[in-house]
């Protein structure tokens, strides 16, 4: 059985970042967030292609330091908090056996995927630890779940997402006043996943949203459908 969860109904007067809005999944969680008031910074490696009336768009390359630190001093100086970091930027990156990965390629795959997170994260947290409950949501996927099988298909992939999940278990133990989770959407119509998968983004930004949503929960943890998963 899952714990009580509490939710905020409306996220008027927080700020929230979520990166690759361009589309997918980050897209409709921007939206999403939006709608529930929150005022969002939409990160983009190409402004013009963020969609949405009410969404701040800023440059946000999650492979770019000198990016990450202007993000985060701007939404420093226009509202002075950050409530909700969604890192969400990714990549599959190459596919096959190892010794047929090309080595850059498999770089930035960890580049985007686990590092950019990670050095993201740590820009952020001066302004997520202002205030107890602040909330991090890791996008991650079944593909770095131990419990499943690793994804040795794209084997970069795989192992970069179980990093995300490592990382969201030792933020979790290190900042135990945040809320710090990690998150399965499934398998959704995305460029990544394809017109065959059998998710709407709708359905893929549910869980994420409601995880940025929470006002008490469990921290730590892999998140599918608002449902504790196994790593």
């Amino acid at each position: 059985m899952n714990p009580e969860v509490d939710l905020y109904d409306s996220l008027d007067g927080q700020v929230a970042l979520v990166t690759g809005t361009t589309r997918g999944i980050g897209a409709e969680i921007a939206r999403q967030l939006s709608d529930f008031g929150a005022t969002v910074y939409a990160g983009a490696r190409n402004l013009d292609d963020v969609e949405g009336p009410d969404l701040r768009p800023i440059p946000l390359d999650v492979t770019d330091r000198d990016e990450m630190t202007a993000a985060i001093d701007r939404i420093d100086a226009e509202e002075g908090r950050l409530d909700v970091l969604v890192n969400n930027a990714g990549v599959h990156g190459p596919g096959g056996k190892l010794d047929g990965i090309g080595p850059d390629a498999a770089e930035h795959t960890f580049r985007v995927n686990l590092h950019g997170p990670m050095l993201l994260t740590r820009q952020a947290l001066p302004l997520l630890t202002k205030r107890d409950g602040s909330r991090i949501v890791n996008v991650s996927s079944g593909a770095g779940q131990f419990s499943d099988g690793i994804d040795s298909g794209h084997l970069p992939y795989g192992v970069s997402k179980a990093g995300v999940n490592a990382l969201t278990d030792a933020l979790a133990s290190q900042y135990p006043d945040l809320l710090i989770n990690a998150v399965c959407p499934g398998w959704v119509r995305t460029d990544m996943g394809g017109s065959a998968a059998p998710r709407s983004v709708e359905k893929g930004a549910e869980t994420p949203v409601w995880l940025a949503r929470m006002r008490d929960g469990p921290s730590g943890r892999l998140w599918r459908d608002r449902e504790i998963v196994e790593w």
